[in-house]
């Protein structure tokens, strides 16, 4: 059997990542035999009961292993003892840099050059990376670059991080977000739960929203911010003129356990509450987002994964750039002017733009579907570079 580490933020507590590291077995596994995956993880019930099937190994990371979260030395005898290390997702960022609660980038630039030295194959997997604003971190994600085998990206923004840092690789592969070719719930499971959270009930089109709590945190530049107050004012006048302008319900989509407070901070500001519904991925899985994301006329988030899934589920999204990483998927999707920066973010604007993307939707469709077809190529096609590592394992 080979062993491979998947480095991920693989908690439970996010949808975008459970789907990432979902997509990511399914590919492999569809691929190669005799595998097995090692995943860290601060919730192993929940990678043990989510992903039994792909013949996963739950690594704990909780305190009484020696570990705090991704420091410590459950991650480094998974890396040291894989056959290939995968580094995959968005964990590569200076922020809190020395937060091992918070950040990868710190310990994963120590671990890896050991696992390097070993001659373990490292790749980065379908990866974004940055963003990196301070000498340490530019440091740290040079460690990780220089003994990475692979770098396999998914979006042109961290091949032109690469560029503008000057890190030169030989072996940079275009690839996608794992997350794109998310199953959904069977029509059944799906139907359930509409029945249990009396949604799509009046007939009327329904919008979904996604909150996000980081607020502008990832975008700031010059100290200023636009503050947590004054986006939960504007996101449940947003809703309401939405719900008058258009005479449509909302269903709120939460894929992020801890922006659950910012919801309910905005649910209670709203006016039109009977119009109102709430799904969150701390009630339902992935794939049961992805059932009710894909019922939508049309999607507005702020979390990049919201973006990513409600696209892979066909429903047209609109956004503020929360991220980098946002204005880098709407760009690929073809729908970056369906995003809005901070510093231009009104109620007037706001509406105006979900207004112009729920009257267009259907060419915006037209115009993202063709790319996406092309994106989930890409990231399913990760899993092919691998097999000059797993060599003898091709299915």
């Amino acid at each position: 059997m080979k062993k491979i580490a998947v480095i991920g933020n693989n908690s439970g507590r996010n949808a975008g990542d459970a789907a990432i590291l979902g997509c990511l077995l399914t590919d492999i596994s569809s691929r190669y035999k005799r595998v097995e995956f090692a995943v860290p993880t601060i919730n192993p019930a929940f990678v043990r009961k989510n992903f039994e099937k792909y013949g996963v190994k739950p690594v704990s990371l909780l305190p009484w292993n020696f570990s705090v979260k991704i420091l410590g030395l459950p991650t480094l005898k998974t890396v040291l003892g894989a056959d290939l290390v995968l580094v995959t997702d968005a964990i590569l960022f200076d922020r809190k840099l020395y937060n091992p609660l918070y950040n990868y980038l710190w310990t994963l630039a120590k671990i890896l050059p050991l696992a390097k030295k070993k001659q373990i194959p490292i790749v980065l997997y379908n990866s974004s990376l940055g963003p990196v604003r301070t000498d340490a971190g530019k440091k740290a994600l040079k460690a990780i670059v220089d003994c990475a085998d692979a770098l396999i990206l998914r979006d042109k923004e961290s091949v032109e991080l690469l560029e503008k840092l000057g890190f030169e690789h030989p072996n940079i592969i275009e690839g996608a977000d794992c997350a794109l070719n998310a199953q959904v719930s069977s029509d059944k499971r799906v139907e359930e739960i509409i029945r249990a959270e009396h949604l799509f009930e009046s007939g009327k089109a329904v919008i979904g929203f996604n909150v996000n709590s980081y607020v502008d945190a990832f975008v700031q530049t010059d100290g200023s911010t636009f503050g947590r107050n004054k986006l939960v004012e504007l996101y449940a006048e947003t809703v309401d003129k939405v719900i008058a302008t258009l005479d449509v319900d909302v269903i709120f989509v939460e894929t992020q356990h801890m922006d659950l407070g910012i919801a309910h901070q905005v649910l209670q500001k709203i006016k039109t509450k009977e119009r109102i519904r709430l799904v969150t991925n701390a009630k339902y899985s992935y794939q049961d987002i992805c059932g009710i994301l894909k019922r939508l006329a049309l999607f507005v988030g702020m979390r990049t994964h919201s973006l990513i899934l409600s696209s892979a589920m066909g429903t047209v999204p609109v956004g503020i750039t929360t991220y980098p990483k946002n204005r880098g998927y709407m760009r690929t999707i073809g729908l970056e002017k369906n995003l809005i920066d901070f510093r231009d973010l009104s109620l007037e604007k706001y509406v105006e733009l979900i207004v112009q993307s729920y009257e267009n939707r259907q060419e915006l469709k037209n115009q993202m579907v063709p790319l996406l077809v092309k994106e989930k190529t890409k990231a399913r096609d990760a899993a092919y570079h691998l097999r000059s590592f797993l060599r003898g394992h091709r299915d």
